[in-house]
């Protein structure tokens, strides 16, 4: 059987695309992380790179793996692409990246998995797909209740393009409840979620609650997606809108918030979101190229 290594940054959100795609591609994996040893380091790997130059004394000390026992390296997140090139090149492994590796050089990757919202180059290597890869699986979180509705309402978190506003959240919750009466509640934050945030959801009855920080290990969204019939997900969730919107045929409700920048990845991929039909995404036939 084949056997692709992921190498992770240690971000929920990336780590889940490259599983995502070992398990649409039906392959096995094993999981190495690594960590530049800063952001200066971080910076030498984009000149390295272009000077086609290529070692592991950027990063921390990491387990060693042996690439000479896997197909293909694959990664999602900058700061994994050059670790990427490192071992495909020493082991002459194919080099798969998962979203654009903006800042190295694209040629050297055997393919670049982008998604539509970044507006990749067209490239022969480059294969752009609508939204994040993503390979949801029920883990008995939640189940279906027999004559119930159900929603769930997925919190994101402050970054570089939205403030989340404690009163903002606090309306769009006082909405729901007020709206959905009769339908059982199930909520989850996420790493970027703030501690007022939590503790404004903690004011709320839930019928289901994961609060992140204290949780972090646990992931319901694939169960999410197989009971729910509606959604509410903060704008700046960009992985999550796109793992319900591809695997769900339910109502999905973004929530906008505060936008500190226009017409960025965020906002591109809310409209792919809104102008896509109903159907789900198909992976499996739009990663049938990618040979391993």
């Amino acid at each position: 059987m084949k056997r692709i290594l992921i190498i992770s940054d240690g971000k929920p959100g990336h780590l889940n695309q490259s599983i995502a795609f070992c398990k649409i591609k039906d392959v096995s994996y094993d999981i190495l992380e690594v960590k530049f040893k800063s952001k200066f380091h971080k910076a030498l790997s984009y000149l390295f790179d272009k000077l086609g130059y290529y070692t592991d004394f950027l990063f921390t000390d990491y387990k060693k793996y042996y690439g000479d026992f896997y197909d293909a390296v694959i990664s999602a997140g900058s700061g994994t692409y050059y670790f990427n090139k490192y071992i495909s090149k020493k082991y002459n492994k194919k080099a798969i990246a998962l979203m654009l590796p903006k800042s190295y050089k694209y040629k050297d990757f055997y393919y670049i998995i982008a998604q539509e919202h970044d507006n990749p180059v067209r490239l022969d290597n480059i294969l752009t797909l609508p939204l994040n890869l993503s390979f949801p699986r029920e883990k008995g979180y939640v189940k279906k209740v027999e004559g119930k509705k159900s929603l769930a309402i997925i919190i994101g978190g402050d970054n570089d393009v939205f403030d989340m506003e404690h009163e903002l959240i606090k309306d769009e919750l006082d909405d729901i409840f007020e709206k959905y009466p009769d339908y059982l509640k199930y909520i989850t934050t996420s790493r970027r979620t703030s501690k007022e945030i939590e503790n404004l959801i903690n004011e709320y009855k839930f019928d289901y609650k994961l609060i992140y920080s204290e949780e972090p290990n646990i992931n319901p969204i694939g169960d999410f997606i197989a009971v729910c019939d509606e959604f509410f997900i903060t704008t700046d969730s960009t992985s999550m809108l796109s793992e319900v919107r591809a695997n769900s045929n339910a109502i999905i409700n973004i929530v906008d918030l505060d936008s500190k920048k226009e017409n960025t990845k965020y906002h591109r991929l809310v409209k792919i979101i809104e102008d896509m039909d109903d159907e789900k995404v198909n992976f499996a036939k739009l990663l049938k190229k990618v040979k391993i």
